[in-house]
């Protein structure tokens, strides 16, 4: 019943009930921002982004789910869709140099600025290389080995976060896989030679 008198308290517009929200997912919608994005500028602007949707939205809250899953659907939901237009920019530019107006643009270190806390490599070019491949990954498999692997939510979170069956997300956890490991042996087969 105290999730359930906290969202009240978020409906009517309480100024404490905003500051607990904040205090209570703040550092956990950053988190997952940068792991899907991992540049700390906009992963903070994304992260911005999901608490004014959340005070904007939590009349439209149904409580189907807990408040967490709630956040963390509309998290992921917003960094899918600033990839989808950071790709979109980057086709865009890319059709303009090659009809000769072209806009100068870095298309290759955008969705590799390693700073995410989570992510424990031994190098700097390994982590570019991760995030290079599942940045290739279908949005489907991104979202689900992201806030599995990188995140490390639980099977059922996942599962809830995405409002898919635990057979589908472990079906798109084991295509996800089996294509970040294509993807990464082409790269070190290439490395060797």
């Amino acid at each position: 019943m105290e999730e359930q008198d906290f969202i009240n308290d978020l409906r009517a517009g309480k100024q404490f009930a905003y500051g607990k929200l904040l205090d209570l997912f703040q550092q956990k919608v950053f988190a997952t921002c940068i792991s899907f994005v991992p540049n700390k500028e906009d992963a903070e602007d994304i992260a911005q982004d999901v608490f004014v949707e959340v005070f904007n939205s939590i009349n439209k809250f149904k409580g189907n789910s807990k408040l967490s899953t709630w956040i963390y659907r509309i998290t992921t939901n917003k960094c899918l869709e600033f990839i989808r237009k950071k790709n979109t920019k980057k086709r865009f530019a890319f059709l303009q140099s090659i009809m000769g107006n072209e806009i100068p643009m870095d298309k290759t270190k955008y969705f590799t600025e390693m700073n995410h806390p989570g992510v424990l490599l031994e190098n700097k070019q390994k982590s570019e290389t991760l995030f290079k491949a599942i940045n290739q990954l279908p949005d489907a498999q991104r979202v689900v080995f992201t806030l599995s692997k990188i995140d490390g939510l639980s099977n059922q979170e996942v599962c809830d976060i995405t409002e898919k069956s635990l057979s589908s997300v472990e079906s798109l956890m084991f295509r996800a896989k089996k294509n970040l490991q294509d993807v990464l042996g082409d790269f070190y087969r290439n490395e060797m030679k």
